[in-house]
This record gives structure tokens, sequence and C-alpha cells, in this order.
């Protein structure tokens, strides 16, 4: 029985034809464009510059203003003042260290993981010294149709330096950020607290120029318009505004 099964099982594997090799796996990704690496590291290192033993805590001016922001939270909940104190602290230290980072965790009492948490989460936060003047050129969609990049190639040749970096004087420093709200207004350049619009390398390197200087250029559209109205003039609204009852019958 045995010798004539294993003939019959032999007989049917002659008559079925190998099966094809299988055709290598196609990949396809979500976008086209390449991926772009963070250029911060979400870890910390210690420097020189930046360690646990490089003191940091609040002057008695921002140890009020802090005291007074832990106020508006409930005390079991104090722990949700962390992205206030972080930005005052910046505000105080020009950049957020490990030693600021632990000095907040220890003011808040909470573990100084969830501080840590919270500054590498928001590209608000800088983890390296940067420059007096912290230059971001929006690139996004809106700001790179209007010429961003020029912009961006402008302030690198200027003042000789690249994303990233920061001047040898430690005046300047340059990153791209993605899209700074101010879209109408593209190109858009922010320096510290105050927004430049309406950019072009010309009015821009007047501005790196005026920095140098001490000076203090006048934020906002650097083209004469106010705010965000249209570039061509206004459209509707050119005329005073009608007074009361216009349009309702005299008899009423």
């Amino acid at each position: 029985m045995l010798p004539i099964l294993a003939r019959r099982m032999a007989a049917c594997r002659r008559a079925v034809p190998p099966l094809a090799a299988a055709a290598p796996a196609i990949r396809r990704p979500f976008s086209a464009s390449a991926v772009a690496a963070s250029d911060k590291l979400f870890v910390h290192r210690d420097t020189p510059d930046n360690n646990e033993t490089v003191p940091f805590e609040f002057t008695s001016q921002n140890l009020a203003r802090a005291r007074e922001i832990m106020k508006k939270y409930p005390p079991q909940y104090k722990k949700a003042a962390t992205l206030p104190l972080l930005d005052l602290a910046q505000r105080q230290n020009g950049w957020t260290s490990i030693a600021t980072m632990n000095y907040i965790a220890k003011m808040l009492d909470v573990p100084p993981m969830r501080v840590y948490e919270v500054a590498t989460f928001y590209t608000m936060y800088n983890r390296e010294p940067v420059g007096k003047y912290f230059l971001q050129v929006c690139t996004t969609t809106p700001c790179q149709l209007c010429g961003s990049d020029e912009i961006l190639d402008t302030i690198q040749k200027h003042l000789g330096i690249k994303v990233g970096e920061t001047t040898k004087d430690k005046t300047f420093t340059l990153v791209e950020v993605e899209c700074a709200g101010a879209c109408v207004n593209a190109p858009v350049l922010a320096v510290n607290d105050d927004y430049f619009e309406d950019l072009t390398s010309e009015a821009t390197i007047k501005i790196l120029d005026e920095l140098k200087k001490g000076g203090s250029p006048k934020p906002g559209p650097v083209s004469g318009r106010q705010n965000c109205e249209p570039k061509a003039g206004l459209t509707s609204l050119t005329t005073p505004p009608t007074g009361p009852g216009f349009g309702i019958r005299k008899d009423l």
C-alpha cells in the first residue's frame, strides 16, 4: 500500500508546475519628499555650558512673577504652569539649560522628566545658547512661494553663517521654522519677539545692519501697508460708515 501511495504522490508533484518566484514587494511611501531629520537631539548631552552643575535660579523680580503665575492654577495642578515658567526662565537666561529645567521641576514638585518632556516637545524652548538676536525665517509653503528662500540665502551670505549657526560675536543665531502664522504678510522673519513682514533682500539687509548698530528697526510690514491690508489698497469699506437709522423708513 505504501509504495503505491508514494508513486501517486510523486506523479502529482510532477504534474503540478513549480510556482513562479514571488515578485519583490514595492514599498510606497506616503510622501514623495525626502525625510528630514530634526536638527536637535531629544536627549541631553552634557557640555561645559549645559550641565547640572551650572547654577540657575530666578532673580527676585522673576521669582515674584513666577509665584504670581503659579497662583493661577489650583495647588494640585500647579504643574500646569510648566510652559509659562519655562518661558520666563528662558527670557532671563537666554535659553533653556538642563539646570533651568531641573529648577522649574523642583519649584513645581514634579519629576524632572515631566519638564524635560515639555522642553523637548515645543521648539520655542532653545536648549542650546543662542545669540542676542534670534532670527527665525519661515519657509512654509506660503512664505516659500513669496520668496522666503531668497531671504534665507540673503541672511546666510550677509552674516556668514548657515541655518542653525551663531555668529562669532554671539549677536545672531539663524534657524528655519515652519509657519510663523503670518502667511498674508509673507515672507516673514521673526527677530526675538518682533515680526518683520513683506520682506525683500534689500529690506532684510537693512534690518540686520540696524540691529548690528544696536538700533531698533520698526517691526511689521516693510512694504508700507498697515498690518495685513490688501497690497493693492482697500476694495471695500472705503467710505465713512453711515449713521444710526440708515435705510430705515421714516414712519417707523
